[in-house]
């Protein structure tokens, strides 16, 4: 058997192994816990329901914690998010410079 022969194809599924494990390791990452801030764009009636923060659209449940300590979550509101794969943990009102506003 001669080795340099094979090393190309060797080296070819070596890399295609470590990509194919790259790609695990970041997607199983980009579903972890995250946080962000943003201007409420629309959300439901009730808290329970769709909305959507910054184009993001995101699940508040009746689980979700909501605080309103910054101010009512309404439209246009600065909200400070923290979410797991879109469903709301927690969703607070958050100080307009947070935001980008004055």
């Amino acid at each position: 058997m001669n080795i340099t022969k094979n090393s190309p194809l060797i080296t070819l599924k070596l890399a295609a192994l470590v990509a194919v494990s790259s790609f695990a390791f970041s997607s199983s990452v980009a579903f972890a816990d995250e946080e962000f801030y943003g201007t409420i764009e629309s959300r439901p009636t009730a808290n329970a329901g769709i909305w959507v923060i910054s184009g993001q659209q995101v699940e508040v449940t009746d689980k979700t914690e909501i605080d309103t300590d910054h101010g009512p979550l309404v439209v246009g509101s600065c909200v400070e998010v923290e979410h797991n794969k879109g469903v709301v943990d927690e969703i607070e009102s958050a100080k307009p410079s947070k935001c980008g506003r004055k």
